[in-house]
């Protein structure tokens, strides 16, 4: 015979005191509307003005104590808990009655007066009390809470409930993503909404998910990026414009990749990869200071200064001053017999340009506690990015690391459409090899800036890695309200 576990026990119980109540026309289902009127800190923040005052509460039951004639409870609301003190001369035998068949979890209406008990805790003295909704599951344990990640990031609400705490997190998130609008309104950016579902997947490199529209016929990809369409939107005219919005990528999980995530990608006209560095300090700087109040952080036990001057330095000159390989000396041989003590894998068929990227990538990345800017990126991993006028090897690119992961990445975009076209065909024959990352070539996008595009700057910034710092976190998945999960067995 099948074991009954306490948690299907309970359920059970719950389920048949819902069915008396159903049959005693109590069905708390069928109420549509609880006029509140305060949350629980407004209550406990405002008790001098609001003292005997009658207000109207609701929230979940997480704290129960019956005592005869005469008992309390705390309800749990968005922003925070507060004590219900109910009697039974206050609301009736039959409410009464009712009261002590609710269970933790329950959400019930409180319509009552506002005062204190003799130990001092603000409450409300119930008047009148209502079943909102009944919990046919179980709380988790009280003392415990609940501590199972993979619980709680599959089953959020239930995480959100057990610990209250966890809704700091997602209201600084909203503060974050508020503080990125202000900051580029303000300075005539122009928010705009480009496609998810597209014909070609471009902007990036990385792997599709692929979909298929079946009036069309034809497969379809989630976008990887916003880059290309808000390109569009600069040879059109708009000459700041700017996306928040959700990016998909076929890619692997881990404490810092999701693969459907958060970013912001934002064009101006008339601006450089300098230009874009000035923007993307200041506009951290706003962040940090605007939902903290303070640009002094302390993350995984490291002090990071935001509100310092942050460091500008070229890739080979950072790669030299961590590994003392100086890549602008030695020829690729040389370099690659210096690169053996890293153990980085086969290097024989790789450019000068690979080679340095892989270094910095695998080396040097993750030394970079500071807010720092690593300029002058290869060609090689920067098909969209100018060339540098002085050393073709290199582009017109930035990419910003704080913590020891990459948090933003910028240049003076490509206008050139000869050399772009070059570059996508360069992609494509990497495709041809097997890298299902590399860019695909985007006709159309060609077409548009053929039709010129101004000199501009871009930048993409990982919103939810920025989370991660601005809350404190140290897993992706902590600041994602429901991040990706493998499917129950």
């Amino acid at each position: 015979m099948e074991q009954i576990s306490d948690i299907d026990e309970q359920k059970k119980v719950r389920l048949e005191k819902l069915l008396a109540l159903q049959k005693s026309k109590q069905n708390p289902f069928e109420i549509v509307r609880f006029d509140k009127t305060h949350h629980s800190t407004e209550i406990i923040d405002g008790y001098q003005k609001l003292e005997k005052t009658t207000v109207s509460v609701a929230g979940r039951v997480v704290l129960k104590r019956v005592m005869g004639k005469a008992s309390f409870v705390h309800i749990q609301d968005q922003r925070g808990k507060i004590q219900i003190y109910i009697a039974v001369d206050e609301v009736g035998e039959p409410s009464y009655a009712l009261f002590k068949d609710w269970d933790l979890g329950d959400i019930i209406g409180v319509t009552g007066f506002v005062f204190k008990t003799k130990t001092g805790e603000i409450s409300v003295h119930a008047k009148k009390i209502d079943l909102l909704c009944k919990s046919l599951n179980p709380l988790p344990d009280k003392y415990h809470g609940l501590k199972d990640n993979e619980i709680r990031f599959r089953e959020r609400y239930v995480d959100l409930i057990a610990n209250p705490e966890v809704k700091d997190i997602f209201v600084l998130r909203t503060k974050v993503i508020k503080s990125i609008r202000e900051f580029l309104d303000s300075r005539g950016f122009l928010e705009c909404e480009t496609p998810i579902l597209q014909n070609i997947a471009g902007g990036a490199e990385a792997r599709p998910f692929i979909t298929h529209h079946n009036t069309l016929n034809m497969d379809m990809y989630l976008r990887i990026a916003t880059e290309l369409h808000l390109k569009r939107l600069v040879v059109g005219g708009f000459e700041r414009v700017y996306e928040l919005g959700r990016i998909f990528r076929n890619e692997g999980i881990s404490y810092k990749h999701n693969p459907e995530f958060t970013t912001l990608e934002l064009y101006q006209a008339y601006t450089d990869v300098v230009g874009m560095m000035d923007l993307t300090e200041n506009m951290f700087k706003y962040v940090f200071k605007n939902t903290l109040d303070r640009l002094i952080v302390n993350y995984e036990g490291n002090v990071i200064d935001i509100g310092n001057t942050w460091r500008r330095v070229p890739m080979s000159q950072i790669v030299r001053e961590t590994t003392g390989i100086d890549f602008n000396k030695l020829a690729i041989p040389q370099i690659i017999k210096e690169l053996e003590k890293f153990q980085l894998g086969e290097l024989k068929n790789k450019s000068w340009g690979d080679l340095l990227y892989l270094t910095f990538d695998q080396v040097v990345e993750k030394t970079l506690v500071q807010p720092t800017f690593v300029l002058d990126y290869p060609v090689e991993v920067s098909p969209l990015a100018k060339r540098k006028k002085d050393d073709p090897r290199l582009t017109e690119r930035f990419e910003m690391f704080m913590c020891g992961r990459e948090m933003a990445n910028a240049f003076s975009e490509l206008n050139d459409p000869i050399d772009q076209r070059a570059r996508f065909e360069e992609q494509m024959k990497q495709r041809a090899a097997g890298n299902d990352e590399a860019h695909m070539l985007d006709e159309d996008f060609l077409n548009a800036i053929e039709y010129g595009l101004p000199p501009a700057g871009g930048l993409g910034v990982g919103i939810d890695r920025l989370i991660m710092i601005v809350t404190g976190v140290h897993s992706i998945r902590e600041c994602l309200l429901f991040p990706t999960m493998k499917a129950k067995p």
